[in-house]
């Protein structure tokens, strides 16, 4: 790609997308997790999220000779242009975004602390995967320490 395709204001997308996701988080952690705060997040923060991701994808993803998912140069080819790098940080402020909205709504359904959340959607917006794997574990730790003993007793 020799030359953009429009100009786009890069760092200020980038900005705007940082921001809307650390608004996000904030509310997601912090405040009340109403109908209302769970529906603006999903729809108005994540729902940014993708429109930004989707318009750099089309002007921007396409044009980069040799980029693709196939081997990891090509993808390497891709991240080395900033307009296709902004569109995959995008891509991970989203997932990351809703994923971690994911795990709030299933934690507050199944009764866990806010303070235990916390540092899992933490880390989910930190390191996307790793909260999710720690909330995973403690579903399964739940499920586990939630069972009978043999013979009928209690735990």
């Amino acid at each position: 790609m020799t030359q953009p395709l429009i100009v786009l204001p890069l760092e200020l997308i980038f900005s705007v997308a940082n921001t809307t996701a650390l608004v996000a988080w904030s509310g997601l952690i912090l405040l009340k997790r109403t109908p209302a705060l769970c529906h603006a997040i999903q729809w108005a923060a994540v729902g940014s999220l993708c429109v930004a991701y989707a318009v750099l994808i089309q002007l921007y993803f396409f044009a980069v000779p040799g980029g693709g998912f196939g081997t990891l140069a090509a993808v390497q080819r891709l991240f080395a242009v900033p307009e296709v790098a902004l569109a995959g940080w995008i891509h991970y402020l989203a997932f990351d975004l809703f994923v971690g909205l994911w795990i709030a709504r299933r934690a507050d359904a199944m009764g866990f602390s806010r303070w235990l959340q916390a540092p899992v959607l933490a880390l989910t917006f930190l390191f996307g995967p790793i909260g999710l794997l720690v909330f995973g574990l403690g579903i399964a730790a739940r499920r586990v320490w939630r069972r009978p003993l043999p013979g009928g007793a209690s735990a």
